[in-house]
C-alpha cells in the first residue's frame, strides 16, 4: 500500500489542519464515491477497478497476443491521455530503454502526440523493412495530431499489406458509438476498443486506452488492474487517518493555502519520468483553472540535483517536493573494489546501489528541508504491475479530491480549446474564416 510521510511538512504549516479540513475532505470524497460533484458524468474511473468490462479486457489480451505474434513494431497514435499513461506505465515496468533490450515483444512508438515532420520521418524509416501494427487512439478521431499521424500510418500500412491485410493491423480504440474515427472503423472492418463516455483522457491508462499497448509490451494488466482494485478499496475509507489519497490532497491544499504555488514531483529512478509526465498532466488539467492550483513541475533525481539542484536549494521559496520511494531493485549491483583506488570510492566497495540511493535520498531530504522545502514522502513497494496499478489510482483520486477542495471541476479542460480554436483558423479550417482574419491582423500577416 502507498504510505504518505507527511513529518517533513509539519515545520511549515502553522496549525495542526486536519481536523478542520476533515469535514471538506468528506464532502469531495462523497461526490467522487457516489457520483453527484461537479463533473460527475466523468468519474467512471472511480470504481473501474472493479467494474470494467471483463469481455473487452479480453480481448486487449487477444489483441496483444496477436501483434506480438505478427509484429515486431507497435506504432501508437494519440496524444494528451491517449498515450502519456502507457508510455509511462511501459517505461516504468520494462525500462526507458524498452525498445534498444533484447525481448520477445515488439517495439512501441509513439506518434502524434506533436507535429513535428522530423519525428513523424525518423518513425516512418524505423518501420522499413518491419512488420508493424498501428493502435490509434482517440475519442473523437478528428484531434489534429493524432488525426494527422494516421493519415501517414494507414497509407504505409495500405502500401505495405493492401488495404484488407492493413485493416488487420490497425486497431482504434475510440468512441463506443460515434465519431469520425469509429465510422471509419466500423467501414473499414478495424477492431475497436472503447474509450468510455464517464472517463476522460486523463484518467483512462486503465481503460483499454493504455491497457492495449501496455500488454503488447509484455506487461500483466491483470497485476496492473488487481494494484488499482487494492487501492481503490484503501481510497474508500472515509476518514484521515486511514486513507493515503485523503493525506496527500490535504496536505498540498493546506501548502498551496499557505503560499506554495509549485509542486515538484521527484524520483530516484529514471524510468519514472514519463509518469512523472502523466500526473502533471493529471494535475494540471484537473486543477489549473480559475486563476487557482498548484504548477506541476517533475525532477529525475539525482541528475537533476545537478542542474536543478541549486534552485530547489536556494531559489524562491514558492516550492513543495514530493518524493516518490520506491522499494528494493531487483538488482543488488555492489560496487566493485578497486586496488589502486584512484577515485577514492573503496569506503564504498561492496555496498549495494540501493543502499547508495537511500543515503542519497535521505540526504537530499535533510537539506532541502533545511533550505526551506516542505517534502510528501510517497513510499511504494518494489516496482512491479500491482504496485504502479495502485500508485495510478491514488493519484488520480487524490487529484480529484484536490480539485474538489479548490471549488472547481476536476474532469473537464475548457483551457485547452483556445490553442485548437486559433489553431484551427490559422490552418485555414472551414468556418474559422473571421476568427483568421482577425489572428492574421495581430500577427501582422
Amino acid at each position: 500500500m502507498i504510505q504518505v510521510n507527511l513529518s517533513n511538512i509539519r515545520p511549515f504549516i502553522g496549525l495542526p489542519y486536519e481536523a478542520a479540513l476533515a469535514p471538506r475532505l468528506h464532502i469531495a470524497h462523497k461526490h467522487l464515491q457516489q457520483g453527484d460533484g461537479v463533473g460527475s458524468d466523468f468519474t467512471g474511473w472511480v470504481h473501474l477497478p472493479e467494474q470494467y468490462d471483463r469481455e473487452e479486457f479480453a480481448r486487449i489480451k487477444a489483441a496483444a497476443r496477436r501483434i506480438q505474434s505478427d509484429s515486431q513494431a507497435l506504432v501508437v497514435i494519440g496524444i494528451g491521455g491517449s498515450y502519456l499513461g502507457a508510455r509511462g506505465a511501459i517505461e516504468c515496468l520494462c525500462s526507458a530503454n524498452y525498445n534498444l533490450k533484447k525481448k520477445n515483444t515488439p517495439n512501441i512508438y509513439f506518434v502524434g502526440n506533436g507535429l513535428s515532420s522530423d519525428q513523424l520521418s525518423e518513425v516512418m524509416e524505423l518501420l522499413e523493412g518491419v512488420d508493424f501494427s498501428v493502435n490509434v487512439i482517440s475519442k473523437s478521431g478528428t484531434t489534429t495530431e493524432p488525426a494527422v499521424a494516421f493519415r501517414f500510418f494507414r497509407r504505409m500500412l495500405e502500401d505495405k499489406y493492401g488495404v484488407k491485410g492493413a485493416a488487420r493491423r490497425i486497431y482504434a480504440t475510440t468512441d463506443r458509438a460515434r465519431g469520425a474515427l469509429k465510422s471509419l472503423a466500423d467501414s473499414a472492418g478495424y477492431e475497436t476498443f472503447v474509450v468510455p463516455d464517464d472517463v476522460g483522457g486523463r484518467y483512462s491508462v486503465l481503460t483499454a486506452v493504455g491497457l492495449l499497448p501496455i500488454a503488447v509490451a509484455g506487461v500483466d494488466i491483470d497485476a496492473l488492474m488487481a494494484g488499482a482494485a487494492d487501492m481503490m478499496t484503501v481510497c474508500a475509507a472515509d476518514d484521515m487517518a486511514s486513507n493515503p489519497a485523503w493525506q496527500y490532497a490535504g496536505a498540498r491544499y493546506e501548502l498551496y493555502r499557505g503560499g506554495r504555488k509549485i509542486e515538484i514531483l521527484a524520483s530516484y529512478e529514471p524510468n519514472f519520468r514519463f509518469m512523472a509526465e502523466w500526473w502533471k498532466q493529471l494535475y494540471g488539467e484537473s486543477e489549473g483553472k480559475e486563476n487557482k492550483g498548484l504548477f506541476p513541475a517533475s525532477v529525475e533525481f539525482t541528475a537533476d540535483l545537478h542542474s536543478m539542484g541549486q534552485y530547489i536549494q536556494q531559489g524562491e521559496r514558492h516550492l513543495l517536493e514530493t518524493v516518490v520511494r520506491f522499494g528494493a531493485s531487483a538488482h543488488e549491483n555492489p560496487v566493485p573494489y578497486d586496488t589502486a583506488n584512484g577515485d577514492g570510492l573503496n569506503f564504498l566497495a561492496g555496498k549495494p546501489m540501493d543502499f547508495i540511493r537511500q543515503q542519497a535520498m535521505d540526504g537530499t531530504l535533510l537539506a532541502h528541508v533545511e533550505g526551506g522545502v516542505p517534502n510528501i514522502i510517497l513510499q511504494a513497494g518494489q516496482i512491479n504491475p500491482f504496485t504502479l496499478g495502485e500508485l495510478i489510482y491514488f493519484f488520480e483520486y487524490a487529484c480529484g479530491l484536490s480539485g474538489y477542495l479548490l471549488d472547481v471541476n476536476p474532469f473537464d479542460q475548457p483551457g485547452v480549446e483556445a490553442y485548437k480554436k486559433n489553431m484551427f483558423a490559422l490552418l485555414g479550417k472551414p468556418g474559422y474564416e473571421d476568427l483568421r482574419a482577425q489572428l492574421e491582423r495581430k500577427l501582422g500577416r
